[in-house]
Formats: structure tokens, C-alpha cells, sequence
């Protein structure tokens, strides 16, 4: 009789997360991710097939940070900010977003990951794009503003800026940087009070 699971894949997945942050991805291991979550490897290798298989995994893995920033608040500005700072709220260090971003070499390389990460940049854009849509129809932003063309923006002004911060190492935490910085780019498309 097989053993009950004690730990859920999204459990591992997360645990996966977090060894990528530390180690990157030409850096992971099974066995750190199994160290990670409290596990054997063997389980992992049960349950993904392969260091492969568990990286698709977190490839396929969708969150919706939009949609849970919009259930907690009433302005839609205010949604986009939350979810965008979301995004990035685990992200403390440049080494930590380096690490992270170790995924983008297998995303524009290698075609099975590629077709997940562009489905969640279009994803991404869709969410971005609604709320400034929103935005508009509540008079946070001007009539006539485009939300797609400006949605487009804020998405290149998001990953621009995680890439800047990175860089010149601010002091400032990156939620912040990047609250100052979409904050910018909206100004100019802010509805007359």
C-alpha cells in the first residue's frame, strides 16, 4: 500500500523556489531542493522525473497577484502597485534576483519553457492592462488614456527596473524603487483632480 503524501507539490514547489533563489539554476540540485523541503530526493525524482521535469514544474506554476491585490483593494492604481510590488516581495537582495532570474537563459533557449514564460508575459500584460482599464473608468487615469499601449509601458518599466536596481545596488528596497518608478510613468496620464 502506497504512503500517504505529507507534502504537497506546491509545497516542493515552493521549497524549488527558494533554491533557485539561493543557488540559481545551472546551481540546483535535487538534492538541494530535497534538503530544502524536508524530503529525500528519491521523492522528487518520484514525483518530477528530473531535475527537468521539477524545473517545468515551476514553469507551468501560475500565481494570479493581480487578482488577489484586487480583492483587497478598492482603487485600481493602488491593485497594480500591490500586485507588482507582490511580485518582487521575496526578492531582498541582487544575488537573490540574479538567481531568479537564471530561468530567463532556459526560457529564450529552450522552446518547452519558452511557451510557458510567454504565456505568463501576455498574462502578465492582460492583468496590467485591465487595471489601467479600471483606473480609467474609475477617474484615477485621464479619459482616452490607451490601457493596452500603457500597460505595455508599466510591464517594460517593471522588469527595467528590477534589472536597474540590481545593478547599481540601491539601498532602497525594491518594492519601493519600483513603486517610485510606475509611479512615474503614470503621472503624466493621472486624471485632473
Amino acid at each position: 500500500m502506497a504512503r500517504p503524501r505529507t507534502t504537497s507539490d506546491e509545497e516542493i514547489l515552493e521549497a524549488a523556489t527558494r533554491a533557485v533563489w539561493r543557488h540559481g539554476v545551472g546551481g540546483l540540485t535535487l538534492a538541494a531542493v530535497a534538503r530544502e523541503a524536508g524530503l529525500a530526493p528519491a521523492t522528487l525524482v518520484q514525483r518530477f522525473g528530473s531535475k527537468r521535469g521539477l524545473l517545468l514544474a515551476l514553469a507551468r506554476r501560475s500565481s494570479d497577484p493581480f487578482g488577489e491585490a484586487r480583492k483587497g483593494h478598492d482603487s485600481p492604481l493602488a491593485a497594480l502597485h500591490a500586485a507588482l510590488e507582490a511580485m518582487v516581495a521575496d526578492v531582498r537582495t541582487p544575488a537573490e534576483l540574479a538567481n531568479s532570474m537564471s530561468f530567463l537563459q532556459l526560457d529564450l533557449t529552450d522552446e518547452e519553457f519558452h511557451g510557458h514564460a510567454a504565456e505568463g508575459a501576455r498574462r502578465t500584460h492582460r492583468r496590467i492592462a485591465d487595471l489601467v482599464a479600471e483606473a480609467v473608468a474609475a477617474g484615477e487615469l485621464a479619459d482616452g488614456t490607451d490601457a493596452g499601449r500603457l500597460a505595455r509601458t508599466v510591464q517594460v518599466t517593471y522588469n527595467g527596473t528590477l534589472i536597474v536596481w540590481a545593478l547599481t545596488r540601491e539601498d532602497e528596497p525594491l518594492a519601493s524603487v519600483l513603486r517610485a518608478a510606475v509611479d512615474e510613468v503614470l503621472r503624466p496620464y493621472r486624471a485632473e483632480p
